[in-house]
């Protein structure tokens, strides 16, 4: 019985014995299959999935992803139109650890073990799981657009969970540590620490706050843009962090002395001038804040793994203290969610006063409590004590 003609591809035996297989592809190059077959029966097997990949249109040229892994990531980075903060952590995390071990290979080399044996040794080497988490992040994003791109198949990176960050819970301060780290930091800083408590703003959107932006009014302040300071020191003038970035921060009235006190003493005296500026009149520096935070911490007794930014975490936790909706906290603290359950919440400008007066009068009753004990005569308890 004569054998059925072929019409997909070719097969052909070698002088070793060995079988080659080869077809035509849909872009009308001839395909060799990357390797002999040890009979003829693999290489029909092996012809017969690539002429399935065509006639369901799932075929991709087998060597697209044929691409350095490095010149695509520093593509991919450039193509992104990312904060130059953003632009500067990728850079980072590439450099220091994903590169060293995936720089010089192409997209199609790397695989799911590859990917899990590169972040178990990360792991293990860093011992920073945040770090780590960031890393595998920015590999996966990578990898996906090489899959939008038609030039790898799967993402490689499939491990459960490996994109998470587990940080610990960062710490709040009370109102006599804010009190009291806000003396330490002296009169030309006190009101940036307390923004940052009670806004709560971050530092980048007050180094760019000037005179326009305050509102003594209303009591608060316009965060329209922010300046992030890379590490090299550069200050980088550009949008807030996100859309709900810009709005106006109602802060609590008590504050109303402090923003007038600030805008007379310490401001730059132009119309235009910066709200926040050193002591020689140059713009706000996160190295010099920073060696005085470092101090005015110590001597307000705050945990020496207490940041500037903690005092965000106070401030979220204050307005949820006085009654704010996770939508009231969100606007104060300029963050966006595309959650359905928000929504259906609301918070303008006349809820954000509530909560900033909720705030206020915290604040100022924790403030009388703590002179109240202070003017406290003593107890017999007490006396006998110290006796």
């Amino acid at each position: 019985m004569a054998s059925k003609k072929r019409t997909f591809g070719r097969v052909r035996k070698l002088p070793s014995g060995r079988y080659q297989a080869r077809y035509l592809g849909p872009d009308g190059i001839d395909r060799p299959a990357p390797h002999t077959f040890a009979t003829k029966r693999e290489a029909d097997d092996w012809l017969a999935e690539r002429q399935s990949e065509v006639r369901s249109g799932t075929w991709r040229d087998p060597d697209a992803g044929a691409v350095n892994f490095e010149v695509y990531a520093v593509k991919w980075i450039a193509e992104r139109g990312l904060a130059a903060t953003t632009v500067e952590l990728y850079c980072r995390l590439l450099r220091l650890h994903i590169l060293p071990t995936f720089g010089a290979v192409d997209l199609d080399q790397i695989t799911p073990p590859h990917v899990r044996a590169w972040r178990a040794e990360r792991l293990e080497t860093t011992g920073a799981a945040t770090t780590v988490a960031k890393a595998y992040r920015l590999l996966k994003a990578i990898m996906e657009t090489a899959v939008d791109d038609e030039l790898i198949r799967r993402n490689p990176c499939r491990i459960r969970g490996a994109g998470k960050e587990l940080a610990e819970e960062r710490p709040t301060a009370t109102v006599a540590q804010v009190d009291a780290v806000a003396d330490a930091m002296g009169p030309r800083w006190r009101l940036m620490v307390y923004i940052t408590a009670y806004g709560p703003a971050r530092p980048e959107e007050q180094a760019a706050l000037r005179r326009p932006d305050v509102d003594l009014v209303r009591v608060g302040v316009w965060i329209r843009s922010a300046e992030p300071e890379l590490t090299t020191g550069r200050r980088v003038p550009g949008p807030t962090k996100s859309a709900a970035g810009r709005r106006f921060l109602v802060l609590p009235s008590f504050l109303a002395v402090e923003l007038q006190r600030h805008l007379d003493w310490y401001a730059e005296k132009a119309p235009d001038g910066l709200l926040f500026v050193g002591e020689r009149g140059k713009p706000f520096r996160r190295s010099t804040f920073g060696s005085k935070w470092r101090k005015a911490r110590v001597k307000a007794g705050l945990p020496a793994n207490f940041r500037l930014y903690d005092l965000r975490h106070t401030g979220h936790t204050e307005s949820t203290r006085s009654g704010a909706t996770l939508k009231d906290t969100m606007v104060r603290a300029g963050q966006s969610s595309e959650k359905a359950a928000l929504r259906y919440q609301h918070s303008d400008t006349e809820r954000q006063k509530e909560v900033a007066k909720k705030i206020d009068s915290r604040v100022r009753r924790e403030r009388k409590r703590a002179e109240a004990q202070r003017e406290r005569p003593p107890s017999g308890t007490d006396r006998a004590r110290d006796a």
